[in-house]
């Protein structure tokens, strides 16, 4: 573990808040992916999710929520009790005293007809600096020049001690670079894709720059800390 990295923003659950910006955001939520489980009632699923999403607002109260893509799992149908899910979603981030913002992910070609809310391609932030879109293509032109992104698409996790775990992960930029934050999926039902073993032309993702420079971070939701990890390239061999 490497001492906390230095960043403007603060890692919570699967979330990220922006203080400056005061807006929440949070990917892949894959409603409806729980109509595809096996297990009656799978842990994680949209009960979760919603209880979750309601605890981050109660604690950071932000002004805006952004929602980076895939809110919903199928390509196809809106599964049974998905518009419910939405309702609530939406009712919520309204009850908080917040806007909703959505940037559609692959996912989400049956999003208009559950989502009455603001879309578009990507959004930028009220710092002027940050950038959230889903991540599986190119953010549109009137977006290139932000100095940070972030996106989902990826479902990182992190495996340590033989416990793979979600995590997020940063690259700082530098050199002309922009920085990028890679979130985890907040649905507990994604398992994640194990970075540990992934190289850059494994992500799909046209964001993603080398992945041996991304910093590794998980937040321990047993105490609350967030730890951070050295840069992917020397933790692949640490872990």
């Amino acid at each position: 573990m490497t001492d906390a990295v230095d960043v403007p923003f603060e890692l919570e659950d699967r979330a990220v808040y922006f203080p400056r910006a005061e807006t929440l955001v949070l990917a892949d939520l894959h409603l409806g992916r729980g109509a595809a489980s096996r297990v009656q009632a799978p842990i994680g699923g949209e009960e979760d999710v919603g209880d979750r999403l309601e605890g981050l607002l109660a604690a950071r109260s932000p002004e805006t929520v952004v929602i980076a893509g895939d809110l919903l799992h199928s390509f196809s149908r809106v599964p049974r009790g998905v518009d419910r899910s939405i309702t609530r979603l939406v009712d919520s981030v309204e009850g908080a005293g917040a806007s909703l913002v959505v940037t559609p992910g692959n996912h989400d070609t049956m999003l208009e007809s559950v989502l009455d809310g603001e879309t578009t391609p990507a959004y930028r932030l009220a710092d002027g600096e940050t950038v959230v879109c889903h991540g599986h293509e190119s953010p549109p032109d009137d977006v290139r020049d932000a100095t940070r992104y972030v996106i989902g698409h990826e479902h990182p996790a992190l495996e340590i001690d033989g416990r793979k775990r979600p995590c997020f992960l940063y690259d700082p930029g530098g050199d002309g670079r922009a920085a990028s934050l890679i979130l985890p999926a907040f649905t507990r039902l994604a398992g994640g894709r194990t970075v540990n073993r992934l190289r850059s032309s494994d992500l799909q993702s046209p964001l993603v720059g080398d992945l041996d420079g991304y910093y590794p971070a998980v937040h321990d939701r047993s105490s609350g800390d967030v730890l951070w990890f050295p840069p992917l390239g020397e933790s692949r061999r640490l872990l």
